[in-house]
């Protein structure tokens, strides 16, 4: 009985790995968390294979990443999620997120369907939120991206990187690009410095944060995105002789924009439809003219113009390779 008892155990065992290694090979995802599969290899989140599992909400909420000031991006969205609402035949509301994680979560939790992530906190959105990006924008002429800065001001007495050592430096937020993964990886690969050992690290909350901060000298270094820096400038809320740029690196993806992976098919192509049907400029009937509309008139600061495609796979191919050197793990809490 006794050998019996050990046969039947070793079965047990032996069909609970057969059915949890057929259900894995069903089901691969790499680093996405438990709750999504990758059949194809993307590296975002299938689309449920169940019907029953999709999502067709009314209002859809949209969400652009954190800034300092959400009423100007709330209204800047506007003419865009009119157009959204007449595509999808739903009314699209926009969710002012106030931090990465926020947003990330927003999402996680089904309380967010459409957004913009920005460039470092993408591969948590798409690991741990099932979020499924598409699209992003570029110039007229195709080009697409932003640089990470480290600037201080004028008469700071930091004229180089290295003379960042034994002072504060500030970063965005720890799941920001630019403003703490990519001048993390800079600072300890080219220049040897280490936060808490050769500078002391503060974060901001957000890339205007820091910029005013650098130029209103409460900051004497910081780490942005120069697209925001741009845009701010010619907003008038700096002038660009508030900072100095000591460093730019390598042109990096700016925010993607995408969809929950859970939505609908149907609804998911109609999202699709609007940011690439929308037109940027819109009649003006009393004065018989085209106008930009108010997506326009704001990011043409930074001189986008355009939603292009873009694959989560390829684009932020340079994105996960600095999260690898600064040991960054995609694991949801």
């Amino acid at each position: 009985m006794k050998i019996l008892f050990m046969h039947l155990t070793s079965f047990t065992a032996l069909l609970v790995f057969l059915f949890t290694s057929s259900a894995f090979a069903d089901c691969p995802r790499g680093s996405l968390d438990k709750r999504f599969c990758d059949r194809n290899g993307d590296l975002v989140a299938d689309t449920p294979t169940d019907p029953s599992e999709w999502v067709d909400p009314n209002p859809l909420i949209f969400a652009y990443t954190p800034v300092e000031d959400p009423a100007v991006y709330k209204e800047a969205w506007s003419d865009f999620l009119v157009h959204m609402e007449k595509v999808t035949g739903k009314d699209v509301l926009f969710f002012p997120v106030q931090s990465n994680a926020a947003q990330i979560e927003a999402m996680r939790s089904g309380r967010l369907h459409i957004a913009g992530f920005n460039t470092g906190s993408n591969p948590l959105a798409v690991n741990c939120a099932g979020f499924e990006s598409f699209t992003i924008m570029a110039s007229l002429t195709g080009h697409f991206g932003y640089e990470m800065e480290i600037i201080t001001y004028p008469g700071s007495g930091i004229n180089k990187v290295e003379d960042i050592k034994g002072k504060t430096f500030a970063f965005t937020s720890p799941t920001s690009n630019s403003g703490k993964k990519a001048p993390s990886a800079l600072l300890k690969s080219e220049f040897n410095m280490i936060p808490d050992r050769d500078f002391e690290a503060v974060f901001s909350g957000k890339h205007d944060n820091s910029i005013l901060g650098v130029a209103n000298k409460d900051y004497i270094a910081a780490s942005i995105a120069n697209s925001v820096k741009d845009r701010m400038i010619k907003r008038n809320v700096i002038k660009a002789e508030d900072v100095v740029t000591i460093y730019k690196s390598q042109t990096f993806p700016t925010t993607g924009f995408g969809y929950v992976y859970n939505l609908a098919p149907e609804l998911k192509n109609k999202i699709k439809e609007a940011f690439f049907s929308f037109q940027w400029d819109k009649p003006d009937w009393s004065k018989k003219e085209m106008v930009p509309t108010t997506l326009k008139e704001e990011f043409s600061k930074s001189k986008e113009g355009q939603f292009i495609p873009i694959t989560y796979k390829t684009h932020w191919d340079v994105i996960r390779t600095i999260d690898k050197a600064n040991g960054v793990s995609y694991a949801c809490k």
